[in-house]
């Protein structure tokens, strides 16, 4: 295979889910159920990382994130 062969040409877009966990998804493509579009509306593979990054800055899924705020205000 030549190098332009193994280059990724797709389009992506960047979703979440409920739990505000983000991904990259094929453009063209329906998202997974659960799944909604987020932020840049398509481009290539590193600008829909580079995105997340910038925004994903909490790792932790939502319900995890208010059970401890939960706690925090209990204590």
């Amino acid at each position: 295979m030549s190098k332009e062969e193994n280059e990724d040409n797709t389009l992506y877009k960047v979703v979440m889910n409920h739990e505000e966990q983000y991904s990259i998804w094929p453009a063209d493509r329906e998202n997974a159920l659960g799944w909604n579009d987020v932020g840049i509306t398509s481009g290539s593979k590193a600008e829909c990382l580079g995105y997340i990054k910038e925004v994903w800055t909490d790792m932790r899924p939502l319900s995890l994130r208010k059970k401890m705020a939960e706690l925090n205000n209990n204590s």
